[in-house]
């Protein structure tokens, strides 16, 4: 019985190990991918929905915004894709005051493509994956919070979306050390359940 409980505390102790080191390595990866442009010219600019305030971007979704704004302004794609479902306030959706934000700053509303069917980031790139494919496209230049993006790209790509990530250099959560910290530790958690899902 003593050797039992031995061997199983041995095995638990791995298994707890073996976390610990998974976990470390997907937080290196987030916390990369949160630093690196990987800009290129795609079919269209995705933006990840963040939360608004009757009817006006939140300032996390202000610096998306903007920095969506700057790639299109540079060409780097010719449609713009917001996204993002209802919060609280069923009066604005995150999409469509994403696309009012994206308009009022000279962006002509026929090349933004307003989609309002996500309610959570993975919702929301299947919406956007699925509009994609229907208009033929296959590329994608997504702009969200950096340590949003590890597994923003993942997604897309087992949607069979070619993701090319760049994050919104003035997140107000990346600015911030702690908020930086607890945002990526989460979605160190929210990675490991998305491919937890999928096994």
């Amino acid at each position: 019985m003593r050797r039992l409980f031995k061997w199983g505390l041995l095995a638990g102790l791995a298994i707890l190990v073996a976390f610990f080191v998974y976990g470390v390595y997907i937080y290196g990866q987030i916390r990369d991918w949160a630093v690196r442009d990987d800009v290129h010219k795609a079919d269209a600019i995705v933006v990840l929905g963040a939360a608004q305030y009757n009817g006006r971007p939140s300032p996390v979704l202000k610096a998306r915004l903007d920095h969506a704004f700057d790639l299109y302004r540079k060409g780097y794609a010719r449609t713009i894709i917001t996204t993002g479902s209802y919060g609280p306030d069923l009066n604005f959706s995150e999409a469509q005051v994403s696309t009012n934000y994206l308009v009022q700053h000279g962006v002509h509303s026929s090349s933004i493509i307003t989609d309002q069917g996500g309610g959570s980031t993975y919702d929301s790139i299947d919406a956007a994956s699925s509009l994609l494919k229907a208009k033929g496209w296959e590329t994608a230049l997504v702009v969200s919070d950096g340590f949003h993006l590890y597994r923003v790209k993942r997604m897309f790509t087992d949607k069979g979306i070619i993701a090319y990530t760049s994050p919104a250099p003035n997140s107000p959560i990346e600015v911030e050390a702690s908020q930086r910290f607890w945002h990526s530790l989460r979605e160190v958690v929210l990675f490991a359940a998305y491919r937890w899902m999928r096994l």
